[in-house]
């Protein structure tokens, strides 16, 4: 399929992970991809992008208007979570996640709009499971992720009779080399496998492959009824009740 021939594409954190995936799928689609992050992209037409700096948003999008004339995917990917209890967690460090997992998705839509408007494009932001449940120790992020599909919903009520579709996913555990770096670091990481796959009902985690087909999906065409949406992909997991 070529969904996104003569399409631009920018995808934020789009240097690893969910966000690599979901730059690819749109390439091999046929879309132009920008991705913005803070470290060099040399596989794409990368941007260097700090977003706990509020002005950033705004520049990244003008690089890409005027490099490729044009904006009809909006991928608000970048993310980042930092663990700590709510009395732990100093007022900084609750700032800094909010203004890269909440504000800076909102920054780029709101410098995205007007281009957006002229290509009848689409946004697609990566929530969170954790924006409908949460971990311990994960305030922030699930408040920022909870409140990035909220942001999601106004958005879709606001501009989908100009033509803008806006909807999320909501990934839960993906085998990103961070996560995988993870398990590999623990005591035993077979074990930790065995169990994490067991809270999910497919039995397995997913893949950012996985991930990024839902996004390209949600940015295609046959997707044009489709806004205001939060997708799950967890393989089960918020649907299975644990047992008492």
């Amino acid at each position: 399929m070529m969904r996104f021939q003569e399409k631009v594409a920018l995808v934020t954190g789009g240097r690893s992970g969910i966000g690599r995936a979901i730059a690819q799928r749109l390439r091999d689609e046929g879309a132009r991809v920008f991705t913005a992050q803070r470290s060099k992209d040399i596989d794409f037409e990368g941007i260097i992008a700090d977003f706990t700096d509020l002005d950033c948003p705004a520049r990244a999008v003008s690089e890409v208007i005027e490099k490729a004339g044009q904006l009809d995917v909006l991928i608000n990917n970048a993310g980042m979570m930092q663990e700590a209890g709510v009395e732990e967690m100093h007022i900084d460090q609750w700032q800094r996640i909010l203004t890269v997992n909440l504000t800076a998705p909102f920054l780029m839509i709101k410098a995205a709009l007007p281009h957006l408007r002229v290509t009848g494009g689409s946004i697609v932001n990566t929530g969170s499971i954790e924006g409908l449940g949460s971990n311990p120790g994960h305030a922030a992020y699930c408040a920022s992720k909870s409140g990035l599909h909220g942001l999601t919903r106004a958005i879709a009520v606001d501009h989908s009779s100009e033509g803008i579709r806006c909807n999320a996913i909501a990934p839960g555990w993906i085998d990103t080399d961070l996560n995988i770096d993870f398990i590999e670091r623990i005591d035993d990481p077979d074990e930790f496998r065995r169990d994490i796959g067991k809270i999910h009902p497919i039995g397995r985690t997913g893949t950012p492959e996985e991930v990024a087909a839902l996004a390209a999906f949600l940015a295609a065409p046959e997707s044009t009824f489709i806004t205001g949406q939060v997708y799950v992909i967890d393989g089960g997991r918020m649907a299975q009740l644990s047992l008492p």
